[in-house]
């Protein structure tokens, strides 16, 4: 992965990604969050409109970077094991 993503992952805290991603995904609150909503649409087989792609994505997107921050930080090259 790119030098250039990991340092602004890295500037990133967790607690904004968790945010982000709590607030995106369950937006609107009211009547059904987009997310939940999307996704029976695609269980359904019914995600064909490229908005509707879009929406998922830009929902998820948070999501994603905060997956994408703990494999960084928890990736096995970072780990300083030793056995002695």
């Amino acid at each position: 992965m790119g030098n250039k993503l990991k340092e602004f992952l890295q500037k990133i805290p967790y607690s904004s990604l968790v945010i982000a991603a709590i607030l995106m995904g369950l937006a609107p609150f009211f009547p059904i969050p987009h997310t939940i909503e999307k996704s029976q649409m695609l269980l359904r087989g019914e995600l064909i409109k490229p908005l509707d792609i879009i929406d998922l994505l830009f929902h998820l997107f948070p999501v994603l970077l905060l997956g994408l921050k703990y494999g960084i930080t928890n990736s096995k090259k970072n780990y300083k094991t030793s056995i002695e």
